[in-house]
């Protein structure tokens, strides 16, 4: 398969395309990349990166493992704040699946990304949880309507193994998701067959 993984450099990227690669010719995008750049924010970037795309050559699965939300206490949060997750996160993922499908093959996928924000949140992340939940909701209406046999789905994670440094004190008692059972995920959404799936890894 020719596989699409947006945010391809990031810590969750990185190991997507790790994996797929080993059997799957894979096209790396992302705010860095000098061939295909794309900032999820932007909706001019979203549609030139598919019209890049399209010229060379419909691909069989689009991956987006990018995008940003605020990170701070709720009296803390201004409406700038939520903005960033809802142009970003929410929007950039919703925009994804409106104009990347048509850069899809017949029976193509689209996988999002999310996190176990949106069923057990924690202390600072009204903004990051508020967005994840908005992804599930879209996702599991939006592969109703698709068109061409497309799937769409969505992988929701635990904090992954090479985060938990990060974000460790943010989870306390939540066990780190290791890295290749998190990969699985996306395996399972651009292999499989399903569709409108939240494929939770929280354990």
């Amino acid at each position: 398969m020719k596989i699409l993984v947006i945010g391809g450099t990031g810590t969750i990227g990185k190991r997507i395309v790790e994996h797929f690669s080993k059997n799957h010719q894979v096209i790396s995008a992302g705010r860095s990349s000098e061939d295909y750049k794309i900032d999820i924010a932007d909706t001019k970037s979203i549609k030139r990166l598919f019209k890049k795309i399209k010229k060379s050559g419909k691909v069989d699965a689009i991956i987006c493992a990018a995008g940003e939300a605020k990170w701070a206490p709720l009296k803390d949060l201004s409406e700038t704040d939520f903005h960033i997750g809802l142009r970003s996160k929410l929007m950039g993922q919703v925009n994804i699946v409106r104009y990347g499908h048509k850069c899809l093959k017949r029976k193509g996928s689209i996988t999002l990304t999310t996190g176990i924000l949106a069923d057990d949140p924690v202390y600072q992340t009204t903004s990051a949880a508020m967005v994840n939940g908005g992804i599930h909701s879209f996702v599991k209406a939006a592969a109703i309507e698709m068109r061409k046999k497309i799937r769409v789905n969505v992988v929701s994670s635990g904090v992954v193994m090479d985060a938990y440094h990060k974000y460790e004190s943010y989870f306390p008692g939540h066990p780190p998701i290791p890295m290749d059972k998190m990969v699985l995920g996306y395996q399972r959404s651009v292999c499989g067959r399903v569709t409108g799936e939240i494929i939770r890894i929280y354990s």
